[in-house]
């Protein structure tokens, strides 16, 4: 049976400050815990560590980066206090006893330390696993899309992430794209609407699709895929606010905005086969935004490290 949210009044703050429904990263946390003890308790740590020893653990970057995460290793620490203090994963302290040493979103260098923790030494080990397969995964989504946005600095184009994230980590993922200085697209498929290929063939062309979303949603965010410019003349004509270009050359994405500089307020956004190298040369066509879906799916994970001082 799920355990109940066990949070903190100071981890519930600093989760809802970053935007994160406590009860939902609670359980996200408690899976992850869960996971390391399907197989019974943590058979090393009860070997070697005494049950009643304290200690201070620290947690360090080991590469330059910038740091996400933090509101959720607290989430870690007060789960798996909840699960009883001891080497079956809780550290005795939980996320009200920690102490953070940097902010999601600050760059940080490598060596630099971010949060500081005590407990019982066999909980630290037993909760360390969990605690930083989240921060390094959330911390190199945000690395990457810092990357990202500092490529495309001073052009207007903002950096947008996709739904193509791993399955149950969608809402901390979306947030380390934020910590990284991007912004979001949509959460799922109720809270705004995208017209692809396959949505443009069922109904019937985009004209029919942008009319069928329009009645049974008016009101929604509407955005239509394309793939070449008569499409985007069609999108344009029907009155879509959003369109999507999609694995276009940056010569069509030049002629795409022409074409919607005819239709005030209407946004474009860049999207397929998009590499740092070529951002900045795509965001200079005058596009709105770059849909890039690798900072959630392939981001690789910023080096962090946790060790007893």
């Amino acid at each position: 049976m799920p355990r109940a949210v066990a949070l903190s009044s100071r981890t519930i703050r600093a989760l809802r400050a970053a935007g994160l429904d406590p009860a939902a990263t609670e359980r996200a946390v408690t899976a992850a815990l869960d996971e390391d003890l399907a197989f019974g308790a943590d058979v090393t740590t009860t070997a070697t560590v005494r049950k009643e020893t304290s200690g201070t653990a620290v947690v360090a970057a080991r590469q330059a980066g910038v740091i996400a995460g933090l509101p959720v290793a607290l989430a870690v620490l007060d789960a798996s206090e909840a699960a009883g203090g001891d080497a079956s994963g809780g550290t005795g302290t939980g996320g009200g006893g920690a102490g953070l040493l940097r902010a999601d979103g600050d760059r940080i260098g490598a060596g630099e330390a971010v949060l500081r923790f005590r407990g019982p030494v066999a909980g630290l080990l037993s909760a360390e696993r969990t605690l930083l397969n989240f921060l390094t995964h959330l911390a190199g989504i945000a690395t990457a899309t810092r990357a990202w946005t500092d490529a495309v600095a001073g052009t207007g184009a903002v950096i947008r992430d996709t739904r193509k994230t791993l399955p149950g980590l969608r809402a901390l993922e979306k947030y380390a794209v934020r910590c990284g200085g991007g912004v979001n697209h949509r959460l799922g498929l109720g809270d705004a609407a995208l017209i692809k290929d396959n949505h443009v063939a069922a109904a019937g062309g985009i004209t029919a699709a942008v009319a069928a979303v329009r009645a049974a949603a008016p009101g929604l965010p509407l955005e239509v895929e394309c793939d070449t410019l008569d499409q985007v003349a069609e999108a344009l004509a029907a009155g879509a606010a959003e369109i999507l270009l999609d694995n276009m050359g940056l010569a069509e994405l030049r002629r795409a905005v022409a074409l919607a500089s005819r239709y005030p307020g209407t946004r474009l956004e860049a999207s397929g086969g998009l590499r740092l190298a070529g951002a900045r040369a795509v965001a200079e066509t005058g596009v709105d935004y770059l849909a890039v879906g690798a900072l959630t799916h392939s981001s690789p994970a910023l080096d962090l490290g946790l060790d007893l001082v």
